[in-house]
């Protein structure tokens, strides 16, 4: 019933962006809109730019949510997030090494692709790292091994910026800040396919995240392959993480709020944890877009400010209400 709910909860908040903007819809419009009627407008504004963008808002969100309940199974961290073994890290890198080389002025698909070698670079070089120093994969060598390459990928980009033009920086900056103003069906395409190959093979680990959340030893006596678990868990979540950063830049604070929200609410059971923290940030994301084009209408705020804006309070309150839980 719970799933139920998050999914109607998804499927309203995108409805409900695409009414809003810098042209007000109400809900009629909106339907004839997406049926092809009414203002050839409204069906332009609906079909063809606000429709791609709320569902990509949906897809980044519940595939950042998804990546976060993910990494929290295998660090056994309810704090892990998404971009905290370097992945947006190294997609920045590649996003702005093609902004600083002038890569928009020949092509826009090429700054995504560049994003795409940066975080493929980022999982490999983490794994790299982690497997040499112990080839178990333990997950405090896996942690470090992602601080140290985050580190790394932000000096790099930190180097970038500094010989960088105002309307290179300015480019950089605002992917960086994270944005889904350039959403088009291809994007919302590649990325769901992703997040549905990437969604399955994570509910198959369901049950082996279930005995990791009891320990190590345990999942190993239940004859889970541990190791080959933290391994594919890995590659996974970091694969759903960066085709986020590819599609919407950096956006924080989704992949740690909305598994940590669902976890207390509903529980750490993960053959519904991963669902369910799916769906909500599939809710999530589209909101906060929403906010993002409409407080400061006909500018647009940075997506990334937004979540954060929103998942520090939220977060504390989490935090806050979990102690006193605790406590009595």
């Amino acid at each position: 019933m719970a799933l139920a709910a998050l999914a109607v909860a998804a499927a309203a908040a995108v409805v409900l962006s695409l009414g809003y903007g810098a042209a007000r819809l109400d809900l009629g419009e909106v339907v004839a809109a997406l049926r092809g009627r009414g203002d050839p407008a409204a069906v332009t504004i609906v079909r063809e730019l606000r429709l791609p963008r709320a569902v990509l808002a949906a897809l980044v969100g519940g595939a950042l949510a998804l990546a976060g309940a993910a990494f929290q199974a295998l660090l056994r961290n309810p704090l892990a997030e998404p971009y905290i073994l370097g992945v947006s890290s190294g997609a920045a890198v590649g996003a702005v090494a093609w902004i600083a080389a002038g890569g928009l002025a020949l092509s826009r698909l090429g700054l995504p692709a560049a994003a795409l070698a940066g975080a493929l670079l980022a999982i490999a070089l983490v794994l790299s790292i982690a497997t040499r120093v112990d080839r178990r994969l333990d997950v405090r060598v896996l942690l470090l091994a992602g601080v140290v390459a985050g580190s790394f990928f932000n000096a790099c980009i930190l180097l970038l910026l500094a010989f960088q033009e105002v309307d290179a920086f300015r480019s950089a900056m605002f992917w960086m800040m994270g944005s889904l103003a350039g959403a088009t069906w291809r994007a919302v395409g590649l990325l769901g396919a992703v997040v549905a190959l990437g969604g399955i093979a994570l509910l198959a680990l369901a049950r082996p995240f279930n005995a990791l959340a009891v320990g190590e030893e345990t999942a190993a006596f239940l004859g889970i392959p541990v190791d080959r678990v933290r391994r594919t868990a890995y590659l996974i979540a970091s694969g759903l993480a960066a085709g986020s950063v590819i599609a919407a830049g950096g956006i924080g604070f989704v992949g740690l709020v909305v598994p940590h929200a669902v976890r207390i609410v509903w529980g750490g059971e993960h053959r519904f944890l991963l669902p369910a923290a799916f769906f909500a940030g599939a809710a999530f994301l589209p909101l906060a877009d929403l906010l993002a084009r409409v407080v400061v209408a006909p500018n647009e705020l940075p997506l990334g400010v937004v979540t954060a804006f929103i998942g520090v309070p939220f977060f504390v309150a989490l935090l806050r209400r979990q102690a006193r839980s605790v406590e009595s």
